[in-house]
């Protein structure tokens, strides 16, 4: 009697074990991070070894972030069908190729096109691993595996940022897209060893039009966006397609413009520029291990309305302030609202996109959350940087892009408000 009580807590012991399921999912999502924190901290020095004016370095980003949303849906589709393992190991080779070809990029139309081509493998890694997740772990696991891996989002963008501003101060910038190809080197053998869970919809179809048609309509949007004569596009939203778009379009300009305006503005190198930021994303990845305890003593919805209406405090901050005022109170000082603000939202926005889908469409459910953080980041960094394009000094351009971000916050807390009162009609 006492060996089987014994055999019964040793297989309970084993079921809390995470494996080499969550350090794959998590360092693949390190290796995303890795990858933005690069452009965010070289823009200045490929712009200028490149030749390429500021609509022109926008699409570095945006160009990643239009295959990577346009692909998505089609991309988290393939995972449930082929199984996730052939689908990860996809996503990785044609990431790592891409990094490689990035840094050996030598115009702006080589850049711009290899950022689309990585963009492409992450559209197949992103809803893979999150998919495992959803797999692999169950109840309070899986509570505890998401909010790890909105946890990683503070710790990845602390660690991205400083290896990007590290390597972009004292090593080319290429350096940097190598050492994405070594990380995905790293998780594609890892991937062979260590997946052996795989999970397969059989009879499933693809939509290749909705495929082909996502692509062209995102592409035409983000280019209206960016384009000189300020087209317009009517599109319609729902209330937490508002949300995503708001929270990532803001953030997205923020990281990415930010870390040029420090080094234009106060002088900063890379590397400087990249400590900057960890008012920011340190106390994101404290909050963010904070997140089980408070959804399950508040909720979920709770937790991530209270971080949008911090969040948008901080854009509001940041903008009221100025960044003439100095590094400490003009930047800063609001990076800390930011940061508790992306810290309460990341995990409860990933566990609401997910929550209630079976196993069998796991994939496709974790593809509409990141396809919606895609879209929302490309669009928002394309309208403000359309927004500010042709204004003169460096102080004056984050300055009017901080206001722009504070727009899309409101818009962000009105509908997240709405939501709330919802809940209680």
């Amino acid at each position: 009697m006492e060996e089987k009580e014994n055999l019964v807590e040793v297989d309970l012991e084993r079921k809390e074990k995470f494996g080499i399921i969550l350090p794959i999912v998590l360092i693949s999502y390190f290796l995303i991070l890795l990858n933005n924190s690069l452009i965010f901290t070289s823009t200045v020095k490929i712009s200028a070894e490149l030749q390429m004016n500021n609509l022109m370095v926008a699409w570095i980003s945006n160009a990643y972030a239009l295959t990577f949303g346009g692909f998505l849906a089609f991309s988290a589709k393939l995972g449930d069908i082929i199984e996730r393992k052939k689908s990860l190991l996809t996503g990785l080779v044609i990431f790592s190729l891409a990094s490689l070809l990035v840094g050996m990029s030598q115009s702006a139309t080589m850049i711009i096109s290899m950022r689309a081509l990585q963009g492409i493998g992450a559209s197949l890694l992103a809803p893979a691993t999150l998919a495992l997740l959803m797999d692999n772990y169950q109840g309070e696991q899986l509570t505890r595996a998401i909010a790890y891996y909105g946890a990683t989002a503070g710790i990845g963008s602390s660690l991205g940022m400083i290896i990007g501003g590290l390597i972009a101060s004292y090593m080319s910038w290429r350096a940097g897209f190598y050492l994405d190809l070594i990380v995905g080197i790293i998780l594609i053998v890892m991937s062979i060893l260590g997946i052996t869970n795989q999970k397969a919809t059989h009879g499933a179809k693809i939509d290749w039009w909705g495929t082909i048609t996502s692509v062209i309509g995102f592409s035409g949007l983000v280019y209206s966006l960016n384009g000189s004569s300020y087209r317009l596009v009517a599109f319609i939203v729902s209330i937490v397609t508002l949300i995503i778009f708001g929270m990532l379009g803001a953030s997205m300009s923020y990281f990415f413009l930010m870390p040029q305006a420090l080094q234009k503005v106060f002088g900063f190198s890379p590397l400087m520029a990249s400590i900057s930021f960890l008012p920011l994303t340190v106390i994101q990845f404290i909050v963010s291990l904070y997140i089980p305890r408070l959804t399950a003593r508040f909720s979920n919805t709770s937790v991530l309305i209270s971080g949008v209406v911090v969040d948008t405090l901080g854009f509001v901050l940041g903008s009221v302030i100025g960044i003439n005022s100095g590094y400490w109170w003009g930047v800063a000082f609001p990076m800390i609202f930011l940061g508790i603000g992306q810290g309460l939202i990341m995990g409860p926005a990933t566990v609401a996109g997910v929550a209630g889908t079976s196993g069998e469409i796991a994939g496709a459910a974790s593809g509409v959350v990141n396809t919606f953080h895609q879209i929302g980041g490309a669009v928002g960094l394309a309208f403000i940087s359309t927004m500010i394009n042709g204004l003169k000094g460096a102080d004056v351009m984050i300055d009017q892009a901080q206001f722009w971000m504070v727009v899309l916050a409101i818009i962000m807390t009105v509908a997240a408000i709405n939501i709330l009162r919802g809940k209680h009609e």
